[in-house]
């Protein structure tokens, strides 16, 4: 036997090994026991987010006053925009309307562009984190 053939049969030999060794690989199932609760929490969480709650980023003003005003403020909002969340926060004595919950300066630049086109004394905050 020369030594061609020899390492072509050593070559081939080794990539039989590997290929059978795929093959019969083992196979497992991994079962995960979770506590029901923590879906409830994911689920407080989601909407404490979308009420602006956890913030840690920056948000739009568009109105600081009286109740009537915000509400009718809010109203407005929510009739023209629906890609940012909006609520009503309230200082005592005043009420703020807030729109959106962005976590960089320059998502909420780019939202107050468009904002002020109906609400231009609107400006952007950056929220202190309720405890």
């Amino acid at each position: 036997m020369n030594f061609r053939t020899f390492s072509k049969l050593f070559i081939t030999s080794i990539l039989i090994l590997f290929i059978s060794e795929k093959s019969i690989a083992q196979s497992a199932t991994l079962t995960v026991n979770q506590d029901p609760k923590i879906s409830q929490l994911l689920d407080l969480k989601k909407e404490l987010e979308k009420e602006n709650k956890l913030s840690d980023g920056y948000t739009i003003q568009l109105y600081y006053g009286e109740l009537d005003i915000a509400n009718q403020t809010l109203r407005k909002y929510k009739g023209s925009y629906s890609n940012w969340p909006a609520s009503i926060e309230y200082e005592t004595p005043n009420y703020k309307v807030w729109a959106g919950n962005f976590a960089t300066r320059i998502e909420a630049e780019r939202a107050l562009i468009e904002i002020q086109k109906s609400f231009s004394a609107a400006f952007i905050l950056k929220p202190e984190r309720r405890k």
